[in-house]
């Protein structure tokens, strides 16, 4: 064999190994066909993959199947358990308190987009030395969070006194314990099976992860308040281990970077504000009864949610912290991205 040949031949076998350095393990903790994967999540990684022409493989595992729960995410990443993932700051409650500013009641709008480039406004101005564990890539919310039930959906406050209903954070908890709702805390892979055992009526969650969870069997109606606003939400970070990321090479960082902030923030939203309009067809298509409180009760439930939001402030402030002025920068933000 000539020496050209042979340094043509050794060059051919090297190349697929030398194309690919880096790969990261990213993880989250639902049905990989539900929107933020489907819409946001998957292509991220395939961006990523592609713009740095193969050099980083990006791996999602769903359900947490690298191991821990969907409570530890943020540790799971901070500790290099895993390379990177999704995590609820508000499944670890107290641990972030400024972050549950976004999530009071009726604060975010209910497109998603516009909901999560504010979120990631009020993050550069508040919460980036609370997350100062891990690389930050992106924060965003949820679109509207609304009320799932077993039985008819509810006309009135009263209507739901007395009623077990799942919560997915500490200030959804106090919202519904509010309306006289048992509220029960729990992380979403936990509310199909509470829902099947009875050990629930109902709870709060969106319309995009409905048809994952396979409400349209398990529950019989789904209702929303009336107006723009959304009756609560959920604050997200998709981030990554701070070494790992530190340790990427300039123009593989770069790669990430240009994958990272508000842009990644608005990707992650619009992935839900096209979750939800399928989830909502989902379940009307399964006959559910699909409802909207009245203007009247909904501004029953807004000075509910004011009380929260009061309630709030004030334990803010006996932390140190000033309570107003986040909630006002918040509120200021999402006004803002609403525009």
């Amino acid at each position: 064999m000539s020496l050209l040949r042979s340094t043509l031949l050794v060059l051919v076998l090297a190349a697929p190994a030398a194309a690919q350095e880096v790969t990261l393990r990213f993880q989250h903790f639902v049905n990989p066909a539900s929107a933020n994967p489907t819409y946001f999540m998957q292509p991220w990684a395939d961006a990523i993959e592609a713009q740095s022409d193969g050099r980083i493989a990006v791996e999602i595992y769903p359900f947490m199947q690298l191991g821990g729960s969907a409570a530890n995410m943020y540790d799971l990443i901070a500790d290099g358990a895993v390379d990177g993932g999704w995590v609820i700051p508000g499944y670890q409650p107290g641990r972030f308190p400024e972050a549950e500013a976004l999530e009071l009641p009726f604060m975010t709008p209910k497109l998603a987009e516009a909901a999560s480039v504010a979120a990631w406004a009020f993050t550069q101005d508040h919460l980036m030395d609370d997350f100062a564990d891990v690389h930050v890539i992106a924060a965003h919310m949820h679109g509207p969070g609304l009320v799932h039930l077993k039985g008819d959906a509810p006309e009135s406050v009263g209507d739901f006194r007395g009623l077990n209903l799942r919560g997915p954070t500490r200030i959804g908890t106090l919202l519904l314990d509010e309306l006289g709702a048992n509220p029960i805390g729990m992380p979403v892979p936990a509310f199909p099976e509470a829902l099947a055992k009875g050990v629930l009526d109902g709870g709060l969650i969106t319309w995009e992860q409905s048809p994952s969870l396979k409400l349209d069997e398990l529950v019989d109606s789904h209702t929303d308040v009336a107006g723009e606003d959304a009756l609560y939400n959920l604050y997200f970070l998709w981030a990554m281990n701070k070494d790992v990321y530190e340790d990427l090479p300039d123009d593989l960082r770069a790669v990430i970077d240009a994958n990272s902030g508000a842009m990644a923030a608005a990707w992650a939203g619009r992935a839900h504000d096209t979750g939800d309009t399928l989830g909502r067809e989902i379940m009307a298509a399964s006959g559910n009864q699909i409802a909207e409180l009245s203007p009247e009760v909904t501004a029953e439930i807004r000075a509910l949610g004011d009380e929260v939001r009061d309630a709030w402030i004030a334990e803010m402030d006996a932390k140190g912290f000033d309570g107003a002025a986040l909630v006002e920068d918040a509120g200021a933000a999402m006004e803002a991205a609403a525009q």
